[in-house]
This record gives C-alpha cells, sequence and structure tokens, in this order.
C-alpha cells in the first residue's frame, strides 16, 4: 500500500494547477493521470493522416493537460462565463482568482496579447447584436493557440518534475472512504492512500465521476445539456467579429421554443477536428497562433435543461452523437442549403459549395437525422440572427458539422473551497460539472491546494491567500 499527503486526480488544467499551488511545500503528493505524459500524448490521425484509430485513452482528450492541451488554448479573463465558481465563491474573489491564474499561464509563456478590451468597436458590435435579437457577453480573452498551449503545459510538466510525483497511465477506478471521511483511491489493483484527495478528471473522466459521486452519496444538480453542431464560414465573414473580440459569446432565444442558443469557442483561421471520447466520435475546432487556414469554425450550441426524474445529461448527449456516429462512422457534415432544402449533402455538392472543409473525415449525410427538431429548429433561428451582423452566415454554403456535445457531468454541491460532502475530497474542474474551460479550471485547483495548505499549516494565513486567490505560487498581483 502507498502512502501519500495527497493525491491529485487527473492531471488537466485543475490537477496541474492544484499541483503548482502544493509543489515546495513539503507535503507529499500524487498526481494521478490515465493517459499518457504531455510527451507521449500522440494522435495517429493527425500525424499519419489517417482514419481515427479509436485509440483507448484518446491522446487528444486525455493525458497529461487534458483536452485544454490540444484545445484551442483560450483564457476567458472574466467571471460572467466559464463556469460556476462565481456562484460558489463570489464574483470579486473570482475575479481576483483569475488575473492569479492569467499570471501563471504568461509566467510559462502565454502571449501577451489581449482581445475583446472595451471600447468604440466593442460598444458598437453590442449594439448591432442587441438590434438582431443577440445578446454579446464581451470579455477579455488571452488566446494561446493549440500549439502554444501544448508548449505552456510542457512547460508546467517540466517545472512540476522532481516536485511532485506523477504518475501516468493509471486509471483510477475507486474512491477510498471511510467514516464520512477520504481514505485515498483504488487505481489498476493499487491501493492508494492519502488524507487529502482532489478529483479533477475532465469531461472524458466526468461519467466515473458521476457514478462515484452517486455511489458515495454526494449531492449533486443536473446541469444544462448542451447539443449543437460545429459551423464552417470563409475567415472574411466573421472578421468584423474576431478582429475586435475574437471570441464572441452571443447568446440567442428561439422564437419557437425559447431555448437557449450560445455561440461557444469560436476559431478564427482555424480548423475543425475529430474527437474520440471513450469512443464516441464528435466534433470540436482548433485555432493555431501560428498556422492559418481560409476558415473559421464556431459551434452552435442549445443548452436544454430537465427537470425530475432526468438525471443523466451525459447519457443523453451520447446517445443523440451515437445517431451521428450510426449514420456516418463518426463525424457528419452537411451544407446549409441542403438542409433547408431537406435533402442530404453528398461529397459532390460539397465540393461545388463555395466553403472547402477543414475536416476531410467528416461524411457527406443528413443532420436533420440526428438532431432533436428544438434543436435543429433553434440553431437555424440563431444563424438568421447572426446574419444580420456578419452577413455571410447564413448562406447556403455554410457549413455544419455535427454533432457537437459538451459532457458536463452532474454538478456536484462544494464548498467555497471545493471541499464535497466528503471530509477532505475536493472536486474540481469541467469533471466535477463545476468549471467550463481552462481559466476556471485552473482557479479551482488553487481553491482546494489553498484549502489544503491552510489545514496542514503551510501557509502563513490560509483564509488570506485562499480569498485573495493568492497562494504558495505567488507570481504577482494584478495591475
Amino acid at each position: 500500500m502507498d502512502k501519500y499527503d495527497v493525491v491529485i486526480v487527473g492531471a488537466g488544467p485543475a490537477g496541474l494547477f492544484a499541483a503548482l499551488e502544493l509543489s515546495g511545500s513539503g507535503l507529499e503528493v500524487l498526481l494521478i493521470e490515465k493517459g499518457n505524459d504531455i510527451d507521449g500524448r500522440r494522435c495517429p490521425m493527425k500525424a499519419d493522416k489517417i482514419a481515427c484509430r479509436h485509440c483507448s485513452p484518446c491522446s487528444v482528450v486525455c493525458g497529461v493537460g487534458g483536452a485544454g492541451a490540444f484545445s484551442d488554448g483560450k483564457l476567458t479573463l472574466t467571471a460572467d462565463f466559464g463556469g460556476y465558481l462565481h456562484e460558489i465563491i463570489g464574483r470579486a474573489p473570482l475575479e481576483e482568482l483569475i488575473w492569479y491564474v492569467d499570471d501563471i499561464y504568461r509566467r510559462f509563456g502565454a502571449t501577451e496579447e489581449v482581445f475583446g478590451e472595451d471600447g468604440p468597436a466593442v460598444r458598437e458590435l453590442k449594439k448591432l447584436a442587441t438590434a438582431a435579437g443577440l445578446s454579446l457577453i464581451p470579455a477579455r480573452i488571452r488566446h494561446l493557440g493549440t500549439e502554444k498551449c501544448l508548449e505552456i503545459v510542457s512547460r508546467i510538466r517540466s517545472y512540476l518534475g522532481g516536485r511532485v510525483e506523477v504518475a501516468t497511465n493509471l486509471p483510477v477506478e475507486k474512491i477510498l472512504c471511510e467514516g464520512g471521511r477520504v481514505r485515498g483511491v483504488y487505481a489498476r489493483g493499487r491501493e492508494i492512500r492519502a488524507g487529502y484527495v482532489i478529483c479533477g478528471p475532465g469531461r472524458e473522466g466526468a461519467e466515473w465521476f458521476a457514478a462515484e459521486a452517486d455511489r458515495l452519496g454526494l449531492a449533486a444538480a443536473t446541469n444544462p445539456v448542451d447539443i449543437g453542431v460545429r459551423v464552417e464560414v470563409p475567415a472574411s465573414v466573421l472578421e468584423s467579429i474576431t478582429g475586435t473580440v475574437y471570441e464572441s459569446k452571443l447568446i440567442y432565444y428561439s422564437r419557437s421554443f425559447d431555448d437557449r442558443v450560445r455561440t461557444f469557442c469560436m476559431n478564427p483561421h482555424g480548423e475543425v477536428v475529430i474527437e474520440n471520447n471513450s469512443g464516441l466520435i464528435t466534433v470540436n475546432g482548433h485555432s493555431y497562433a501560428e498556422k492559418k487556414t481560409d476558415n473559421t469554425n464556431f459551434a452552435l450550441l442549445v443548452s436544454k435543461s430537465f427537470t425530475e426524474p432526468f438525471r443523466e445529461p451525459i447519457r443523453y448527449g451520447k446517445n443523440v452523437a451515437q445517431l451521428a456516429n450510426m449514420l456516418g462512422g463518426g463525424v457528419l457534415v452537411q451544407r446549409l442549403g441542403d438542409l433547408l432544402d431537406g435533402r442530404r449533402s453528398t461529397s459532390e455538392r460539397i465540393k461545388r459549395g463555395m466553403v472547402t472543409p477543414t475536416l476531410q473525415e467528416a461524411t457527406p449525410g443528413d443532420l436533420s437525422l440526428v438532431l432533436p427538431y428544438r434543436h435543429l429548429l433553434a440553431i437555424l433561428e440563431m444563424l438568421e440572427a447572426l446574419d444580420k451582423i456578419a452577413p455571410g452566415i447564413n448562406s447556403r454554403h455554410t457549413l455544419l458539422y455535427g454533432v457537437e456535445v459538451k459532457f458536463y457531468s452532474s454538478r456536484l454541491a462544494v464548498s467555497e473551497r471545493m471541499e464535497t460532502g466528503i471530509e477532505n475530497l475536493f472536486a474540481v474542474g469541467d469533471g466535477a460539472g463545476i468549471t467550463r474551460g481552462l481559466a476556471q479550471a485552473s482557479a479551482a485547483g488553487i481553491l482546494a491546494a489553498g484549502e489544503i495548505l491552510a489545514r496542514t499549516g503551510k501557509t502563513e494565513s490560509g483564509d488570506r491567500h485562499v480569498n485573495a486567490g493568492i497562494g504558495r505560487f505567488s507570481v504577482g498581483r494584478r495591475r
């Protein structure tokens, strides 16, 4: 039996930033990751230009750095979106903590450029959006870029080497508890004891964590289910928006059902990519700092909240995605004009279009056979509204890829220090249903680690450090 002071489950942004806070504290820390180490993460489909091999685990979403390592790498420097931490710790403390997180990313190589600074251009865009029936949530965005994000994660991993122990290719099967208190984890026949456990399994591990939380009797609320498509258009169509705010957060409520639709993960001059979620193929988008394409892509997601007795948002999303996998062997792509005409797209029709798909592996098909009617209708209404502020989005040549699903776990009930109903068990990041992006996931890891430092007497004043968003790994305050 192995024994540590702290075990961190998941080496995504939440786990890595928790490890950074704890490094050098004198505590024995083990960081466990079910995927490969950062230098072993390689996708054969992208590297060798072959069809998806359904690797298990998928190196695009698993491994040190989590799904964020291969993401577009956007830091949303606001408390307005990216998670629910503002509801847990308050808006002002979260803003301060996000600045602290941002400083750490910059220390490890993030660019100094920030998009979306308030000014006349942003205010004019907000005015146009309002006239079109859209709500624009302006935010400061620091774009790392997919390749730069990987470099930053590699530097963080290198820094942690020798400061905390890292175990990769080690999936955790069970959280061990006794008498209402966490005692460690069980991983591949190995019992690992620890006084504190921070669980940040990411979206890939969300279903496992939800099942464990249910087994342990932890209170949770059901998050909305986000299902939609990835839209691809010529980059010139969206330049008036991406040049001003880089990533627009636009929200629309459908006329037909009053469902909430939002833009998500906009990638100027980016590419559409495939993600393998435990054998389930879904779509996403990347944007690089240096490599450019002629297209811009973004997601349109329809959020649907369900009432009791529904408690399985992940299963619902997977069932929809499985329809696309069944019909097309993976991701489907369809021209908007074909969808409106009630016919499937074919390879010939795609080739005749004005938008060349960046995801060549997508199968031409019919998304109306996959998406629920009210989701499809909401997406079509949103495209009409977007066309008023960016003419050309609602073109018959626009490409729609499906499906895109965000597997948010049921949102676990946690304290202001990320502690669950079991003593010394902390839940952080996207896999706990608490955050939805790099910045807040990293912040949640810092909160949990800061509380452990306070309880073990490793800070002079734990409450002061945590409330200010400043822990042991201090790199300066907001300027």
